[in-house]
C-alpha cells in the first residue's frame, strides 16, 4: 500500500526516500538492459523510471507492440520485471505526450493524419507553430483511452499493491508547455465553444456583456474576436483565458486518471509534472505551477513533480531552486510532498560542443538542497543515454528516426549511449548514497523555518498567453516579468537566504493570510495586483501582520483598472515612476546612511511621505522609494527600487519587523547556504559552499555556537549534511559530528572523515570500538572522537557491542 500523507511517501507503512534514475528501455539495446540497470544501482538509486512512447509502440494504427514482436526493445513487461529482479521500484511515464526529444513529442504520426481537426489553431486563426493537440478533443481522448488500455494491461499486474514494483504513474507530460513557450494558445473551434460557455457561467449577463460586447452575436464573430481581439479589454481576455485553461488542464488530468483507474490502476500516486525552467534559471518555472496547480490539487492521490534544469548550483542560481521548491509547497495540499519528475544530471554538453559543461558538484548540491527542503522523490534525468532507431515508415525528414536528436541520444547523461560513465557520475553517486544512507531519517524530516514566508501569487505568473498585437498586454506582461523574478529573486531572496533565513512559500491568492501563521510576509509586488489580494493584505497588516513589500506598490488590478487600495491604506502619495536612460543616471540614497552614499539604479517608484519613516530617497527629488509605516496594529516596510544585495541592510529590515535568522555562520564573504531539517529531536544541518574556494567558519544557532565551537571547513562547491542528536540504536545517540554519516545500523556507524579536522560526540551505553584507532576521549557513557590535520583516514567506523 502506498500512501501520501504528512508530506511523506509511505510504502507499506514505512516512509520512503526515492532516488530514481531514468533509463529509456526503447533506446537501449536489449542485451544491454541489465548492464544499464546495474550501473544505475551502482549510482545508489533505488528506483528506475521510463517514458513509454506511443509513437514507438504504435507506429501503425491499431498495431500496438508492447511485447517485443517488432523490436526486442519494445518488451515493456520484460524491462519492468528486470528492474524488479534487481529490487528496484519503477516509475511509469506513459504520456500520451512524453516530449523527450521524440518527434511529435511522442504522438504517433497517424493520429495527426487521421484526425486533422484536433490540431490547434491559435491567434488570428493560424495553425499553432508547435506540434500540439486539443487535449479534450473527443477523437484524441478516444485514442488515448485505447493506448492506456494497452499500456496498463502490462502495468496493472505489476503495481505495488499486486506484488509488483510500480509505485507511481505520471499522467501526460509537461501539460500546456508547448503552447506556452510559443504563445500559441489552443483556440480551435471546439475549445472556443467551451470557452464561451465558461464565460456565460462565470459572469452575470451585465458584466459579461460589458467584458465581451459581442457575446450574443454569432459564434463566427465570437471566435474571430477572441483570436484577434478588437472590442475587448485585452487584460480581461488574458485573465479569463488563463483561468479557463487552468480548468481545462485540470479536466484533462481528471479524465486521464479516470482512464487509468478504469483499466485497474489503484494504490499508487498519480504525478503531474511541472515544466518551466529555462536558460539554466528558474524565473519562468512558476508559470508551470500557475498553469497546473489546479490539476494536481483537485483531489487526493496526486503529487506534483518538478522539472529541474539549472545546470550548476552556485551564487547565481541557488535562490532559484530554493524559491521554486517553496512556491510548489505554497500551493500543495497539506499532505502533498515535494518531488521532482526530471532532476537534471549529467554534464550539460547537450550539443556535443564541449561548452557549457557542468561542474561535478551540480547534481550533488541540487540534490542536497532539494532533500533539505523536503523532496521525497528525485528522478535523475537522463541517467543513461541510448539510440533512436529508424521509423518503420519513411517520413523523408532527413533521418527518419524516432527522435530529433539523431542516432545517439542522451550523450550528456552520466552514462553514455555506449555505457561509459562520464566525469559527473561519481560525485552524483556519492550524494545519492549519502541521502539514502540515512533515508529512514530524511524521509520523515521537514525543513525548519524561521518566522518568515515568501508570498506567491499564481496570477503573477499567468503570462503564458498574451495577444501579440496589444501594447497594453505587452506592458502588463513586461511589468510582471520585471517585478516577479529578476529583482525580487536576484537581490531580495538571495540576500535573505544568504543572511541565514529559512522559509517556504505561501499562496496569498487562494488561501487566507493568518497573522499567527504567516509571520513576516515578504511580498514581491508589481504595478498590478487584484483588488481581492490588496484587501486581504491590508486586513492582514491591520490585524497585526508584518510585511516587507518589494518591487512596486500596485496601482491597478489585474485587468488594468485603477486600484490603489494598498497605497491608500499605507497613507503615502504616488508621484511618478523614475526610470534611468542613456542620458539620465537615476540614483537613490539610504536615509540612514551617515555618508549619504548614492546608489545607481534603473527604476524607482516615487512617493511623497505623509509622516511615514523614510528609508530610501530618490536623489535630487523630494520623492522616496523606501519607507516604514504602520496600518493599525501592523508594521510594514516598503522598498520600491531594486536595492543592491546588501545582506546587513535586508537583515536589519527583517529584524526590525520582528524576525531573526535562526541558523547563521561567521564567514565574512558570504557564499554559504545553510538550512536544517528535523523530526522530533533528531536533526541534520545542511551546508553548501556555493563558490569554488575553501571556506572556514563557525556555525551558530540563535547566536549560540554549534558543534562546541569547532571551526568547520568546506572545500569549493562542497556540501555536507551534519547530524545532531541522531539515534543510531536504543542505546546510542550522536550528539553531533562535523563530518557526514556514510552508513549505519544498530551495530555500527561509519563517517566520512576526509575533511581535515573531525570531531564526533556521542553517548552510548554499548561497548565501543573504533576502526582505525584515533584520538578518543571517554567520560562515563560520553565519547568524543577527534582527528586533527587529518590527511590519511578517509573513513571512521564506530562499532557497538
Amino acid at each position: 500500500m502506498i500512501e501520501i500523507k504528512q508530506k511523506q511517501i509511505i510504502i507499506d507503512g514505512k516512509p520512503e526516500l526515492l532516488m530514481v534514475g531514468e533509463i529509456h528501455y526503447f533506446r537501449t539495446p536489449r542485451d544491454q538492459w541489465e548492464n544499464r540497470i546495474e550501473q544505475l544501482k551502482e549510482s545508489g538509486c533505488n528506483a528506475v523510471s521510463s517514458y513509454i512512447p506511443w509513437i514507438v509502440h504504435e507506429e501503425f494504427y491499431r498495431d500496438i507492440d508492447l511485447e517485443g514482436r517488432q523490436f526486442p526493445e519494445h518488451d515493456l513487461e520484460a524491462f519492468i520485471d528486470l528492474a524488479n529482479d534487481h529490487d528496484l521500484y519503477f516509475f511509469v511515464r506513459p504520456g500520451p505526450f512524453i516530449m523527450a526529444e521524440m518527434k511529435n513529442d511522442g504522438i504517433p504520426y497517424w493520429l495527426y493524419e487521421k484526425y486533422p481537426e484536433v490540431i490547434p489553431v491559435t491567434w488570428y486563426g493560424n495553425q499553432a507553430t508547435t506540434v500540439t493537440l486539443d487535449y479534450l478533443a473527443p477523437d484524441f481522448l478516444k485514442e488515448v483511452k485505447r493506448w492506456y488500455e494497452a499500456v496498463f494491461k502490462v502495468v496493472v499486474p505489476r503495481l505495488h499493491d499486486h506484488g509488483g514494483n510500480v509505485i507511481a504513474i505520471q499522467l501526460d507530460n509537461e501539460i500546456g508547455m508547448l503552447s506556452w513557450v510559443s504563445n500559441n494558445p489552443d483556440l480551435t473551434d471546439h475549445v472556443l465553444e467551451q470557452f464561451k460557455q465558461y464565460l456565460i457561467k462565470s459572469y452575470n449577463k451585465n458584466i459579461l456583456t460589458e467584458r465581451y460586447p459581442f457575446i450574443e452575436e454569432s459564434f463566427d464573430t465570437f471566435k474571430q474576436e477572441i483570436r484577434a481581439p478588437k472590442h475587448v479589454n485585452p487584460l480581461d481576455l488574458h485573465k479569463d483565458l488563463g483561468y479557463y485553461m487552468r480548468q481545462r488542464f485540470s479536466e484533462y488530468v481528471r479524465i486521464l486518471r479516470e482512464f487509468a483507474e478504469s483499466c485497474g490502476v489503484s494504490g499508487v500516486p498519480f504525478m503531474v509534472n511541472i515544466h518551466g525552467t529555462g536558460g539554466g534559471r528558474g524565473f519562468t518555472y512558476p508559470i508551470g505551477i500557475s498553469q497546473l496547480y489546479e490539476s494536481y490539487t483537485q483531489e487526493t492521490g496526486y503529487i506534483s513533480g518538478s522539472d529541474h534544469y539549472f545546470g550548476n548550483l552556485d551564487m547565481t542560481t541557488f535562490q532559484d531552486l530554493y524559491l521554486i521548491n517553496g512556491m510548489m509547497d505554497a500551493v500543495h495540499l497539506d499532505d502533498q510532498p515535494l518531488t521532482s519528475a526530471e532532476f537534471n544530471c549529467g554534464d550539460g554538453n547537450f550539443g556535443e560542443t564541449l561548452t557549457g559543461r557542468y561542474d561535478p558538484s551540480a547534481a550533488d548540491l541540487k540534490t542536497r538542497m532539494s532533500i533539505a527542503q523536503g523532496n521525497r522523490l528525485l528522478n535523475y534525468y537522463l541517467m543513461t543515454g541510448g539510440y533512436n532507431r529508424k521509423l518503420q515508415r519513411s517520413m523523408s525528414d532527413g533521418n527518419d528516426r524516432i527522435a530529433t536528436t539523431g542516432e545517439r541520444h542522451g550523450f550528456a547523461a552520466p552514462i553514455s549511449p555506449e555505457g561509459e560513465k562520464n566525469y559527473t557520475f561519481d560525485r552524483m553517486a556519492t550524494s545519492i548514497k549519502r541521502m539514502l544512507a540515512v533515508k529512514d531519517k530524511l524521509a520523515v524530516m521537514n525543513e525548519e523555518h524561521d518566522d518568515l514566508h515568501f508570498a506567491f501569487i499564481p496570477d503573477y505568473y499567468m503570462t503564458e498567453y498574451h495577444y501579440p498585437d496589444s501594447d497594453i498586454e505587452k506592458a502588463f506582461v513586461g511589468n510582471l516579468t520585471s517585478n516577479r523574478a529578476h529583482a525580487s529573486w536576484e537581490l531580495l531572496a538571495r540576500s535573505i537566504i544568504l543572511s541565514g533565513y529559512r522559509f517556504t512559500g505561501i499562496d496569498i491568492q487562494n488561501r487566507p493570510i493568518d497573522v499567527k501563521d504567516a509571520g513576516v510576509l515578504v511580498v514581491p509586488s508589481a504595478k498590478y495586483m487584484s483588488e481581492v489580494i490588496q484587501d486581504k493584505l491590508v486586513a492582514f497588516i491591520a490585524e497585526g501582520g508584518r510585511a516587507l513589500f518589494y518591487g512596486e506598490l500596485p496601482r491597478y488590478d489585474m485587468e488594468g483598472r485603477p486600484c490603489g487600495k494598498l497605497i491608500q491604506a499605507l497613507g503615502v502619495t504616488f508621484e511618478k515612476n523614475h526610470e534611468a536612460n542613456q542620458h539620465f543616471y537615476l540614483s537613490v540614497q539610504r536615509v540612514d546612511d551617515a555618508n549619504q552614499k548614492e546608489l545607481r539604479t534603473h527604476f524607482a517608484q516615487g512617493f511623497t511621505l505623509n509622516g511615514q519613516l523614510p528609508l530610501i530617497k530618490i536623489t535630487d527629488t523630494n520623492h522616496y522609494a523606501g519607507f516604514k509605516t504602520q496600518i493599525k496594529k501592523g508594521h510594514v516596510t516598503v522598498l520600491t527600487t531594486p536595492y543592491k544585495a546588501d545582506l546587513e541592510f535586508f537583515r536589519n529590515i527583517l529584524e526590525d519587523l520582528g524576525v531573526k535568522p535562526g541558523l547563521t555562520h561567521d564567514y565574512q564573504n558570504h557564499g554559504i547556504f545553510t538550512t536544517s531539517v528535523r523530526d522530533k529531536d533528531e536533526r541534520f544541518i545542511h551546508i553548501l559552499n556555493l563558490e569554488a574556494y575553501e571556506k572556514k567558519y563557525h556555525l551558530l544557532e540563535h547566536e549560540r555556537m554549534l558543534f562546541d565551537g569547532e571551526l568547520l571547513t568546506l572545500e569549493g562547491y562542497e556540501g555536507v549534511m551534519l547530524p545532531i542528536d541522531i539515534n543510531i540504536n536504543e542505546a546510542t545517540c550522536i550528539h553531533y559530528s562535523t563530518c557526514e554519516i556514510i552508513s549505519y545500523d544498530s551495530k555500527h556507524v561509519t563517517f566520512d572523515t576526509k575533511s581535515k579536522d573531525v570531531k564526533i560526540k556521542m553517548t552510548t551505553t554499548n561497548k565501543v570500538s573504533v576502526s582505525p584507532e584515533i584520538n578518543k576521549k571517554q567520560e562515563d557513557n560520553n565519547y568524543i572522537f577527534t582527528l586533527k590535520n587529518n590527511k590519511e583516514v578517509e573513513t571512521l567506523t564506530v562499532y557497538f557491542e
